[in-house]
């Protein structure tokens, strides 16, 4: 097969569940991805959309049913040892010592690794310095706030210098300061030639870090190529309206079928995430007169209407006509407290 990345994932499937007390869940359904060498890479999409199942996967900590995994040209699959040294992954959830200081953890994932003890200390600086650590990295884990840990796992992840990066959900509950800390070693590691893969489900976090990006939805991947290019795609404006302060549904969907059939209306849909506002996406600002003069014939008032550029949300609405945030939503709603469990464990 004809190399298209130095990651690719080819039609992978992945089904969880299905016994006699649980319902099958498809966490990954022909899913495919191919990540150029020396690109940040971000996949977005909600909780529950199939980015950790993949990621995993990927890092060859499990197995899929079906599909085929390549990373610099070696089968995943075939060649788990291999493809591990070429890996630095920093998981969703954070597990650190906290009886040991951040130098110590670091000095045991080099071992992990097997650097070289002649160059473990000059290494063990480095990503020190990158992450400016300096002021806290001898004392205890216990005592880290959430993104000094985060920081700390992602030291840990670099210690070998890694050829691909893969980090689930890397700043997920940060702070500002945090956050805006880690993207930037992101940059800088970018800028250096490292390939990063960089799940999360912050849509500012991919359109302001990602070279490329795909959004996955149901384990599928739904639209894929530049943050430009995906927002140019939707050719229109954005359009937030809400008819009153508070609202409920059976309103909205009143709005929305009133919207729909006005011209140079593309899409109309409930945002139930935000109070029952609805969202369009409209061929231009000229619709705005439309859109007011028919809520105007209908005894409708307008509280609030924004217009704006398409986002990456607007891609993802366009492509599943619902709002990232409403998939979230459903997602919690649909979770199995104890079968969350189990997945967890596994």
């Amino acid at each position: 097969m004809e190399s298209l990345g130095l990651i690719e994932l080819h039609h992978l499937r992945k089904r969880f569940g299905g016994g006699r007390k649980t319902t099958p869940v498809q966490a990954l359904d022909d899913l495919s991805l191919q990540v150029p060498t020396g690109c940040l890479y971000g996949v977005l999409g909600p909780n529950g959309a199939g980015k950790t199942t993949a990621m995993r996967i990927l890092c060859t900590l499990l197995a899929p049913d079906e599909g085929e995994v390549r990373v610099a040209g070696h089968d995943a699959l075939a060649n788990p040892r291999t493809v591990r040294r070429l890996l630095g992954y920093v998981a969703q959830d954070v597990a650190i010592d906290k009886i040991l200081t951040g130098r110590e953890l670091l000095q045991l994932q080099a071992d992990l690794y097997h650097l070289p003890p002649s160059a473990t200390e000059a290494r063990l600086q480095d990503v020190i310095s990158l992450l400016a650590m300096e002021e806290w990295i001898d004392r205890r884990c216990g005592t880290y706030s959430g993104g000094m840990r985060r920081r700390l796992d992602l030291a840990a992840g670099l210690l070998h210098r890694p050829a691909v990066l893969v980090l689930d959900e890397p700043t997920v509950g940060l702070d500002i300061e945090s956050r805006s800390a880690i993207w930037n070693v992101l940059r800088i590691l970018r800028n250096s030639g490292t390939t990063i893969l960089l799940s999360s489900h912050y849509l500012e976090e991919v359109d302001a870090l990602a070279d490329r990006l795909a959004i996955i939805d149901a384990g599928r991947v739904i639209a894929e190529g530049t943050p430009e290019q995906l927002k140019q795609s939707l050719g229109g404006d954005r359009v937030t309206l809400r008819v009153r302060e508070f609202s409920d549904e059976q309103e909205a969907q009143r709005v929305r079928e009133l919207l729909q059939p006005c011209q140079g209306v593309r899409q109309v849909v409930v945002n139930r995430a935000q109070g029952y506002s609805l969202n369009l996406v409209v061929d231009d600002e000229s619709v705005v007169s439309s859109i007011r003069a028919c809520l105007d014939a209908a005894g409708l008032p307008v509280f609030a209407l924004a217009l704006s550029r398409p986002s990456l949300d607007d891609v993802y609405l366009q492509a599943t006509g619902r709002t990232l945030m409403d998939a979230e939503l459903a997602v919690i709603g649909q979770r199995d407290p104890k079968e969350e469990r189990k997945q967890q464990m596994r």
